[in-house]
């Protein structure tokens, strides 16, 4: 086998994939820091968490129920699936534009909102065909097809962002259209090629979408939970502090945490449907394995980046926000968030095995337990420091919650401990290590 083949493989593909959104959304997002007015910014994070809110609903409704119904099925059930998930992605998206269109005939506040809910149902129904196609790519795991799904997608974006700074008509209505446009063209490529399946909706069933709504429920729970956890600071932030910049002094080390996202998606687009063929064998034993690898692993390759954002954060903060954050909180704030990025490999990994054990209530439970935990200790930082920092604080009990309720929930089902996740994660990063040092040495000897 040769060496491009080697290195081109599902993993890789995952990995690199899951890059681009994280690594060019935060050129965009240096980009729009840098040349959008304070106000037009903080406008945009708001309307961006709250678009990104109603998208996370749609697809933790649906994402991990079709990925674990659709992959090893045969091409009759695959039909089936993914025909419900198209009947039950369209009555979702049609729902809440209705209520998008509801507030903007109604509402007559805030010009914001107006704007918001004149774009939101168009750009939402844009997005539905894409979505579903990077659903059943997944599935699929062809990880090449979604990686040039996402590269249209953020690539079309930023272009255009550069395009509007070059003839000096960037502002929030603008952007607006923008991402409209980005939205459109990516999902006519994914009908086009046929990646979507948008045919297959003539072969839903009543009893596959009732199948997918009893998982969906849970699991949807889980995605807004999650979401809410970022999205929950940028709301609190918004409505208690008076100066518009600070909800963007706020998001900038929140869009750097992407880069702790990247290897967190990679490994569970290729662990799910692992964890799931050993669900299905009833292999309890492989299942821990696979969890005690991946997440023991993650915080291996998650650690050394802890440490190198402690010692670069001002200067990544500056290239990426440029003066206007430089001599701001925010590198104080990332180097908070890279504290409890340790705990984030374990705690996705338990929540997505209690998925694949068929108990996405208590995954649902675990996130609305963090997410409780957020909120109060949001108000709680604020009361008591008066700044970003006691927000930034309270991210580490959330985390810390989340992975005691997981391992103590997960503990009734699987013979694990804490220690021997990490103690995994050190010996197969150890192996790796060794390996590519190998292949190193023999392709240089």
């Amino acid at each position: 086998m040769s060496v491009s083949k080697k290195l081109i493989n599902k993993h890789t593909l995952s990995l690199a994939s899951n890059a681009v959104m994280p690594v060019v959304g935060m050129v965009t997002v240096g980009l729009l820091a840098r040349y959008l007015t304070a106000g037009d910014m903080s406008n945009w994070v708001l309307f961006l968490t709250t678009f990104t809110l109603a998208n996370l609903f749609r697809s933790g409704f649906l994402q991990t129920s079709l990925v674990k119904y659709y992959s090893g099925a045969d091409a009759e059930r695959t039909k089936i699936v993914a025909g419900s998930t198209w009947y039950i992605g369209f009555m979702l998206t049609a729902s809440l534009a209705v209520v998008s269109i509801i507030i903007l005939v109604f509402y007559k506040g805030e010009p914001t909102i107006v704007l918001a809910s004149k774009w939101f149902a168009i750009i939402f129904f844009s997005t539905l065909p894409s979505s579903v196609a990077l659903w059943i790519l997944q599935a699929e795991e062809r990880f090449d097809r979604i990686f040039i799904l996402q590269l249209i997608w953020q690539g079309c974006f930023l272009v255009l962002i550069i395009f509007l700074i070059a003839i000096h008509r960037i502002s929030f209505p603008i952007v607006i259209i923008a991402y409209c446009s980005t939205a459109m063209i990516t999902s006519l490529f994914s009908m086009a090629t046929g990646w979507a399946k948008m045919n297959t909706i003539k072969y839903k069933t009543s009893e596959c979408v009732m199948q997918l709504t009893n998982f969906g429920k849970y699991s949807v729970g889980t995605s807004v939970g999650s979401y809410m956890l970022r999205g929950s600071d940028t709301y609190i932030i918004k409505f208690m502090f008076a100066d518009p910049i600070v909800v963007g002094i706020y998001y900038l080390p929140q869009r750097l945490m992407e880069v702790i996202e990247v290897p967190l998606r990679s490994f569970v687009a290729t662990a799910l449907p692992a964890m799931s063929a050993a669900v299905n064998r009833d292999d309890m034993k492989h299942l821990t394995y696979i969890l005690k690898k991946y997440a023991g692993i993650l915080t291996m390759l998650i650690l050394p980046l802890t440490i190198g954002s402690f010692i670069f954060a001002d200067l990544v903060i500056d290239i990426l926000g440029g003066h206007k954050y430089a001599h701001t909180n925010a590198s104080n704030i990332f180097r908070i968030f890279m504290c409890y990025a340790l705990f984030m490999p374990v705690d996705r990994f338990f929540g997505i095995t209690l998925d694949m054990l068929n108990k996405p209530h208590i995954n649902m439970t675990k996130v609305m337990i963090m997410l409780v935990v957020n909120v109060a200790g949001d108000f709680a930082g604020i009361a008591i420091f008066h700044n970003l920092y006691g927000v930034a604080l309270s991210s580490i009990l959330t985390f810390l919650a989340g992975v005691l309720y997981g391992y103590w929930v997960l503990r009734k089902h699987l013979n694990f401990t804490l220690w021997g996740i990490m103690k995994m994660g050190f010996l197969e990063s150890r192996i790796l290590a060794t390996e590519l040092l190998a292949k190193y040495r023999r392709k240089n000897a």
